[in-house]
C-alpha cells in the first residue's frame, strides 16, 4: 500500500512502530522494519554511546529504513543527532518539538524529521518550521497524554498542515488505519500493539498483565511524574496515588540518583535537563523532581520484569488486545485486514428487496412461529 508515509521513508507498509522507552530496542525495531514497517528505536533512556552501539546492531539485522527517538530538550540532543547522521539513519523523531535549527541540521544531511505532536498548533508550528511529516496522538494513546480524542485531532491537523500526517492513539488493526487513511493521514503509529508481539523483549509476566486488561484497566494518572500519564491501573498506581506529596517526592529522588547511574548523567546535567524540561512545560520544581519516576518506574516493569514495582505505560487497546503475534505476522494481518476492508467498501450494496425476496417460506416457519419471531436468511455477501 503506497501512500506519502512509504513515499517518504521508503517502507512498504503506512505502519510505524513508536519509540518506547525501555522497549523499543534493536530487536523490535529490526524485526518491524524486516516487516516492512518503520521501527522507531527510542534512546532517551540510553547514553549516547549506547545509542550507536544500538544503531550499529539495528542495522547489523537489517537493511530496511528506521529511526530513532529523541528528546529535543536534552542537553545532548546534538550528540545524538550526530550519531543519527554519522550512522547514516533514515528518520529522526521527536517526543518534544525540536527547534527549527535542529530540524534544519538534520535535513541538510538527509534525515527525514518526523516529530509526535498533541495540537493542532504544534502542527503548524514544526510544519513551518520544515518538519517532513508529524505523528499526531490522540488522548487514546499510552504515556504522556492530551484529552482531545484521535478522532477529533486528526482530521483538525490533516485540514492544517500540508505534510504527512499519521494517526496515532487506539490504532491496533486494519480497520484502523483505514480509517485514518479515510481522515487524510498517510499511515498509523502503534506503541502497545507492538509492545504486545513476541519480538518485544518485555517479561512475559508483564505481557501477561497487559493481555488481562480490560479497556477499563487503563487509566490516566498525575502521580507518577506530574503529568497526564496513561498506564495500566495497576496496585502500586493506586498506591501512588494515595501517597501524600513528601513520600512522592522522597521516592522521585530516589529514582533521580538511580537513573543519574543507569543514565551515566550528572547532577549539573540532570539539573540542566531539568531547567529545559521546566520552560518547555512550565513545570513547578515539585513535577521535576516529580518527573524523575518515569524512566526507573517504567524501567522496573519493562525491564526487570516487577510489575509491582513499576508503572506500564499503555493506549486504551491494550484492553481489546489478545494476542502476541511476531511483528512480520502483525504487520501482515493489520494490511491484509485493511484491504479487506477497502474490498467491502468497494462492493455495491445489495439491491432494494433483496433481503426480503431472501425470506424463508411462511411454511418453512416452526411451530407457533409468527411472521416476525420466524428466523431470516441473509444473501450471501458479494466479492469485488
Amino acid at each position: 500500500m503506497e501512500t506519502a508515509l512509504t513515499r517518504l521513508v521508503g517502507v512498504r507498509h503506512p505502519l510505524v512502530q513508536t519509540g518506547m522507552g525501555w522497549v523499543a530496542g534493536p530487536r523490535l525495531v529490526s524485526a518491524t522494519a524486516e516487516a516492512g514497517a518503520l521501527g522507531i528505536l527510542a534512546s532517551a533512556t540510553m547514553t549516547v554511546e549506547q545509542l550507536r552501539s544500538a544503531v550499529r546492531e539495528v542495522k547489523s539485522r537489517t537493511d530496511a529504513p528506521f529511526g530513532v527517538n529523541l528528546r529535543a530538550d536534552a542537553g545532548d540532543a546534538r550528540d545524538r543527532v550526530a550519531v543519527i547522521i554519522d550512522e547514516g539513519v533514515r528518520v529522526a523523531s521527536f517526543a518534544l518539538a525540536p527547534s527549527r535549527e535542529l530540524i534544519a541540521e538534520l535535513k541538510d544531511a538527509g534525515v527525514v524529521v518526523i516529530p509526535s505532536i498533541g495540537a493542532r498548533r504544534h502542527a503548524e508550528k514544526v510544519a513551518a518550521w520544515g518538519a517532513d511529516a508529524v505523528v499526531v496522538q490522540g488522548g487514546e494513546g499510552g504515556g504522556h497524554t492530551g484529552e482531545v480524542a484521535t478522532t477529533v485531532l486528526l482530521p483538525q491537523v490533516v485540514d492544517a498542515v500540508d505534510i504527512p500526517v499519521i494517526a496515532a492513539g487506539g490504532f491496533h488493526d486494519g480497520r484502523g488505519l483505514v480509517a485514518a487513511l479515510a481522515y487524510g493521514a498517510a499511515g498509523v503509529a502503534m506503541g502497545t500493539r507492538f509492545l504486545l508481539t513476541s519480538d518485544s523483549t518485555v517479561p512475559d509476566p508483564v505481557k501477561a498483565r497487559y493481555l488481562a486488561a480490560s479497556v477499563k484497566d487503563i487509566t490516566v494518572t498525575t502521580r507518577v511524574d506530574g503529568l497526564p500519564h496513561r498506564m495500566l491501573r495497576t496496585e502500586l498506581v493506586a498506591a501512588l496515588e494515595r501517597s501524600g506529596r513528601l513520600t512522592s517526592l522522597a521516592r522521585a529522588l530516589r529514582h533521580a540518583a538511580a537513573f543519574r547511574k543507569v543514565s551515566g548523567l550528572s547532577w549539573t546535567r540532570m539539573v540542566r535537563d531539568g531547567l529545559a524540561m521546566k520552560h518547555g512545560k512550565d513545570l513547578t520544581w515539585s513535577q521535576l523532581l516529580l518527573a524523575a519516576n518515569t524512566p526507573m518506574m517504567l524501567k522496573s516493569a519493562m525491564v526487570d520484569g516487577r510489575p509491582d514495582l513499576g508503572v506500564m505505560t499503555s493506549g486504551q487497546v491494550a484492553g481489546v488486545i489478545d494476542d502476541l503475534p511476531s511483528c512480520a505476522e502483525l504487520v501482515e494481518r493489520v494490511m491484509r485486514e485493511a484491504e479487506e476492508v477497502m474490498d467491502r467498501l468497494k462492493t455495491p450494496p445489495s439491491s432494494p428487496g433483496a433481503e426480503d425476496q431472501a425470506r424463508p417460506a411462511i411454511e418453512d416457519r416452526g411451530p407457533g412461529q409468527s411472521p416476525e419471531s420466524a428466523p431470516r436468511s441473509r444473501p450471501p455477501r458479494t466479492t469485488a
